[in-house]
């Protein structure tokens, strides 16, 4: 199996009602990380992803261990199901990459959950506090995305690919935001379905209110190397973890150089774990060559990898 493999992982905006109810029914590993998830956040989360109702699941609060728990179901069920090329680099989008961190044994399984659950509300308490939106900007890259920032007082928050970018900022702009996007030649603006502008400087409460509860996380030296939102390049010791952590909330997620720079270093292959195939998509712009595979459900759990 001569493959070059990153393992990659969704963040919010995956989820779907239903997610990992297959894998639940057919799959003890995937059962087994459902079952640990309810017994540590001490309700059925597993039954919130398997029935719903679609927007008690969307909620921040729910939506971030729903997708996370997801997404370990699905890398645990392949696992157990097939040879998995082994990964050079883990990586995911926001979210994600607290999933990133738990394959590669930084965080265990129920210790970033609990993180998770704390990253989740203090995001919703600060976007109760300063109310903000985000804009998904498509057909836009970084640079013209800086063009409509700097016209409506919005901020840079997702580099997804080239052609497209994800602006945040104050919910009374939002209007001024999409105006100008339009203005300016954007071909398409979409506002997407969260409760607060993420990744951005109206996050700044949340990430000061994590870095109080990382400072007492039991972070272990990264075992495969995790590509940091916050910088897109390798992170591996306990420090530089943490730091990325405390910072990623309030720092734009550099998601399309992330992918940039593990093609450089010889990544052919990337495999999507998690509801959806949301990064499939956008790797697929940044680079259409690249090998792609996703697991998200029976359907796609065992594959020929090579």
């Amino acid at each position: 199996m001569d493959l070059n493999a990153a393992y990659v992982f969704p963040g919010q905006g995956a989820q779907t009602v239903g997610m990992g109810r297959d894998l639940y029914e057919t799959r003890p590993a995937a059962r087994d990380i459902f079952d640990q998830a309810d017994e540590v956040l001490g309700f059925k989360l597993s039954r919130l992803c398997f029935e719903g109702p679609l927007e008690e699941l969307t909620l921040t609060q729910n939506v971030q261990p729903a997708v996370l728990v997801t997404s370990i179901a699905c890398l645990e069920a392949a696992r157990q199901e097939s040879e998995l090329p082994p990964a050079q680099f883990t990586a995911g989008h926001s979210l994600g990459e607290y999933t990133a961190l738990v394959a590669s044994k930084v965080l265990t399984f129920s210790d970033a959950l609990e993180l998770v659950v704390t990253r989740s509300r203090l995001m919703e308490s600060a976007a109760i506090t300063n109310p903000g939106g985000m804009l998904a900007l498509i057909g836009a890259g970084e640079e013209l995305a800086r063009e409509v920032c700097k016209a409506c007082g919005f901020e840079i928050s997702n580099i997804n690919s080239p052609q497209q970018t994800v602006i945040s900022g104050p919910a009374h702009f939002t209007c001024k935001a999409t105006e100008a996007a339009a203005s300016l030649g954007v071909r398409k603006v979409i506002p997407l379905k969260v409760s607060g502008a993420f990744h951005s400087r109206l996050m700044q409460s949340a990430a000061d209110g994590l870095k109080a509860v990382l400072s007492n996380a039991a972070i272990k030296p990264a075992a495969i190397p995790v590509i940091a939102n916050a910088c897109a390049v390798p992170v591996s010791g306990v420090e530089e973890i943490r730091s990325e952590l405390e910072i990623q909330l309030n720092r734009p997620v550099l998601w399309q150089q992330s992918v940039e720079y593990m093609l450089k270093q010889g990544i052919d292959t990337f495999i999507e774990f998690g509801p959806g195939n949301v990064l499939t998509g956008l790797i697929k712009r940044i680079s259409p060559v690249a090998r792609l595979f996703n697991v998200s459900d029976n359907d796609n759990l065992i594959q020929e990898w090579s």
